[in-house]
């Protein structure tokens, strides 16, 4: 029997009810999550402003300024200060934020460095935002790197969210209002035993290839509320959008 997913948000409405997606499995572990602001397209301000109610937020270089902008004080900042602006650079270091400043010239990207940081720190997983939009190779490394992330890792906004499930797991969600798509991403090789109920175009004991996405833009039954997916080997992204 394939286990529950770990990726699973926290039932209480403050803290999920901003992520538009309540994920089910037994460990709520993204209620304790920190919120990582990363520097891609920023998050509307009060969509960032309710995500971080009761969490830890840390900001990856230029995500500084999306909570800067949305009137947060990150708890940490993390990067190597190439991209947020400098006067947002110098304000933090004003207002005594904690700052972990890397080399330019360095192998990991400022969003893995956060990644490895907040595992080391115990966060049991962390949502990421400001991850989509803006440059398609920044995006595609916050994508992968969150994947493989050493903990389990929600990216979201008020347009998007991306969840991922491996081999083995089972996932639950009921979107808080029917997105206007939901995708399948294989982000390995090869996904067998692929199963999804709830949508339009349900799957049964599907394989899916990174070479050949196609099951894309399928969309939530009419009268259905959730969804549930699951595979037996490989690694899938569930992707929704709300509005483009």
């Amino acid at each position: 029997m394939p286990k529950e997913s770990a990726l699973c948000t926290a039932h209480a409405q403050a803290k999920a009810g901003c992520l538009q997606l309540r994920l089910q499995g037994p460990l709520a572990c993204f209620q304790d999550a920190c919120l990582l602001v990363v520097g891609g397209r920023a998050p509307e301000a009060a969509w960032l402003r309710e995500a971080a109610k009761g969490r830890e937020v840390w900001a990856v270089d230029h995500g500084l300024d999306a909570c800067l902008a949305a009137g947060i004080r990150p708890q940490r900042l993390i990067g190597d200060g190439d991209s947020a602006a400098p006067a947002a650079w110098q304000l933090a270091k004003e207002q005594h934020i904690p700052i972990e400043q890397f080399p330019v010239e360095k192998d990991d990207t400022d969003t893995q460095l956060a990644l490895k940081l907040a595992r080391e720190a115990g966060f049991p997983a962390a949502i990421v935002t400001g991850a989509f939009g803006g440059r398609f190779d920044h995006a595609l490394s916050t994508v992968t790197s969150c994947a493989f992330a050493p903990l389990p890792c929600l990216l979201a906004d008020e347009r998007e969210s991306l969840a991922f499930v491996r081999g083995g797991e089972t996932l639950s969600c009921r979107p808080a209002k029917a997105p206007k798509a939901i995708s399948l991403l294989p982000l390995a090789p090869r996904c067998e035993g692929v199963n999804l109920t709830g949508t339009h175009w349900p799957l049964t004991d599907a394989t899916l290839e990174a070479r050949n996405m196609r099951a894309i833009s399928n969309v939530l039954e009419p009268g259905s509320t959730s969804l549930t997916l699951s595979l037996a080997s490989g690694l899938l992204g569930l992707y929704f959008v709300w509005h483009e």
